[in-house]
C-alpha cells in the first residue's frame, strides 16, 4: 500500500497531474470521484474532468463511504478530498459538528487504505488565501486544513502543484536518508 497526496490551490494541474501519474503507474486505474453536483456549472466542471478520461479508466462514484468500493491491487486516484470532506460537513442537509466530521473522514480514510493498492489522493489547499469572513467557510476550512495534514501525515509523497509544477514536498526515501 501506498499513499500520494496532490495538493494545491484552484485551477493549479492537481487532476491532470494525478490522472497523468496513475497512468504512468497502471493501464486502467480507478477512478474514484467524491463529487456531489450541486448546480449548473459544477456539473460543467466533472463533465469536463470525464471528457479528458478514456476508457482505460474505471470510474466509481462515491460521495462518502470510499470504503465500500474494493480496489485492492489497483492504482486508485481519489479526485478529490475537498468535496469528499464537504460531503460530510453538510450530511443530511445540515452543517456537522467539524470534530464529528474529522473523525468520520479520518475513519473512512483509514478502513480505505487498510486495502493493499496505491492511492492517489487529491486535495486543495483552501486556507492559503487567508482567513474566510464567513463562519461555516471558517470551520470548513479548519476542518479540511486538520484532514490534510492527517492525509500528509499517512501518505509516502505529498506534491504541491504550484502553475502546473509539481513540487515534491514529502517523500519516504527523504525520509528514510534523514534518519541515517
Amino acid at each position: 500500500m501506498s499513499i500520494r497526496l496532490i495538493t494545491g490551490g484552484q485551477r493549479s494541474g492537481k487532476s491532470q497531474y494525478a490522472e497523468q501519474l496513475a497512468l504512468s503507474l497502471s493501464p486502467n486505474p480507478v477512478y474514484l470521484a467524491t463529487a456531489h453536483i450541486w448546480d449548473d456549472e459544477f456539473r460543467l466542471r466533472v463533465q469536463r474532468h470525464q471528457q479528458r478520461r478514456g476508457p482505460e479508466w474505471t470510474n466509481i462514484e462515491e460521495e462518502r463511504w470510499l470504503s465500500r468500493h474494493d480496489v485492492a491491487g489497483r492504482v486508485v486516484l481519489v479526485d478529490c478530498i475537498t468535496l469528499w470532506a464537504t460531503n460530510f460537513f453538510f450530511a443530511d442537509g445540515k452543517e456537522a459538528c467539524v470534530d464529528t466530521a474529522l473523525e468520520a473522514l479520518k475513519d473512512e480514510f483509514d478502513r480505505l487504505v487498510r486495502q493493499d493498492a496505491t492511492f492517489i489522493v487529491v486535495t486543495n489547499e483552501i486556507g492559503a488565501g487567508g482567513t474566510p469572513v464567513n463562519d461555516v467557510q471558517r470551520r470548513f476550512t479548519d476542518l479540511l486544513g486538520w484532514l490534510n495534514q492527517y492525509v500528509a501525515s499517512r501518505a509516502d509523497e505529498v506534491v504541491l502543484m504550484v502553475s502546473g509544477i509539481p513540487v515534491k514536498i514529502k517523500s519516504e526515501k527523504k525520509r528514510e536518508k534523514e534518519k541515517e
